[in-house]
């Protein structure tokens, strides 16, 4: 089987470089082609377009930044439905709203290839580890035969049913890690105000029935206010942007989705669109009663 993968970013070229090491043969390309290098160099080959790999391939994989860059790269001239047909695949693993993942999956089976979305639900380490859990919806043949390459880049995968399932699958669960993640940066600076160890709070709440990967993975550099890229902030913000969004179309309020939500924006006001999602501690810090 040839695979294709367009958007190598953090969360693509850790995926990508999965898929050779099992021994696909793989076809990549990205708008920003230095990206492509080091996968270039462990064997992949590089394609001109993303109508170029989805020519060339019998199932194309993309992980792109926002709905606007997966609309545009699947739909535009040199996108990947311009080198659809019948009998080839698209899985799109970027994480969009239902609608962008609806219009895009209209777009491929015009072409009568067949359309799988499967957000992933993890970042960069996850990726790097093949331990990501992708939420599937849309062809079920398709998910049976891309199995295969989800299991190699990740540690479950689930089908929900039609196209826009995985979309609000994936929106509600980075809306959770994202309110939660607001959380952990305002206990820290309670604890800290309050002539608290930081270090003991976390060892506290790794004891109990709060205890997870996040606190334990985020919280020692968030001492440090250190925050190396795993999950780039700006995008958090948009996923909560999008999980507001399908909110208000259900006529659903969410404070304290939208209070998280807030702080993101302040965040990437404060310049840290490009930093980790964590970074929203200089947020809650900056914040005055």
């Amino acid at each position: 089987m040839k695979v294709g993968f367009v958007g190598i970013g953090i969360m693509g070229f850790a995926m990508a470089n999965n898929l050779i090491k099992d021994g696909y043969d793989l076809t990549v390309w990205n708008r920003n082609k230095d990206k492509c290098k080091a996968l270039q160099e462990k064997g992949a080959k590089v394609a001109e377009s993303a109508k170029a790999v989805a020519e060339q391939c019998d199932i194309t994989v993309a992980m792109l930044a926002d709905p606007q860059a997966a609309e545009a790269v699947a739909t535009g001239p040199d996108g990947i439905a311009a080198g659809m047909k019948a009998g080839k695949g698209y899985v799109d693993v970027s994480t969009v709203d239902a609608g962008t993942a609806q219009k895009v999956a209209k777009a491929i089976k015009a072409t009568g290839a067949t359309y799988l979305e499967a957000p992933v639900s993890g970042s960069k380490q996850p990726a790097e580890n093949g331990q990501l859990i992708f939420l599937c919806g849309g062809d079920k043949d398709l998910y049976e035969k891309a199995t295969p390459l989800l299991k190699v880049m990740g540690k479950a995968q689930f089908f929900l049913g039609e196209v826009g399932n995985g979309a609000n699958m994936k929106l509600v669960v980075n809306m959770t890690m994202g309110t939660m993640m607001t959380t952990l940066a305002e206990s820290l600076t309670l604890a800290d105000k309050s002539g608290l160890s930081q270090e003991q709070l976390l060892e506290v709440l790794g004891l109990g029935v709060m205890a997870n990967p996040m606190f334990k993975m985020k919280g020692p550099s968030m001492q440090e206010h250190q925050y190396p890229t795993a999950f780039p902030l700006k995008h958090q913000q948009k996923d909560m942007r999008l999980a507001l969004e399908l909110a208000h179309q259900h006529g659903q309020q969410l404070p304290t989705a939208a209070a998280a939500n807030g702080l993101y924006e302040q965040a990437k006001h404060m310049n840290k669109s490009d930093d980790d999602f964590s970074a929203v501690l200089e947020a809650v810090l900056d914040s005055k009663a």
